[in-house]
């Protein structure tokens, strides 16, 4: 497969990641008022940012060529709620970290730091989840 292809991939699923952690960040921050989870994923999302060069990835970026940039379905109706909220991004992240992992090996990366990564957001969770309930 073309390199590009992958590159453009793995830039898509830095910035869902991010995204997700960053929602769930604030959500904790602002509204929960807790620093220490608010903070590791924080430091989540930077170690994220770090493990390839954006500026390098954005030369891979096509968002207005993806075909799936328009869901076909409306998630809102899962989200109708801050706790849905916090699970669809923390999962989005989840997912992403998957991807990199797997993509990571394919670019000459190490891929642990992803693995590593998705096990954090599994822990996570069940952090989050313990104090919202």
């Amino acid at each position: 497969m073309d390199k590009s292809k992958i590159l453009r991939l793995i830039d898509a699923n830095i910035n869902r990641a991010r995204e997700g952690l960053r929602v769930v960040e604030d959500i904790m921050r602002f509204c929960y008022d807790d620093k220490r989870i608010s903070s590791k994923l924080k430091s989540l999302r930077h170690l994220l940012s770090k493990s390839f060069d954006s500026e390098f990835l954005l030369e891979y970026r096509d968002s207005g060529d993806d075909v799936g940039r328009v869901p076909s379905y409306d998630r809102a109706s899962k989200k109708a709620t801050l706790k849905g909220v916090i699970l669809a991004n923390i999962l989005r992240a989840q997912e992403s970290s998957r991807v990199l992992e797997e993509l990571a090996k394919m670019a000459g990366k190490d891929s642990s730091k992803f693995k590593s990564i998705r096990f954090k957001l599994y822990d996570l969770q069940k952090t989050v989840f313990k104090k919202i309930k």
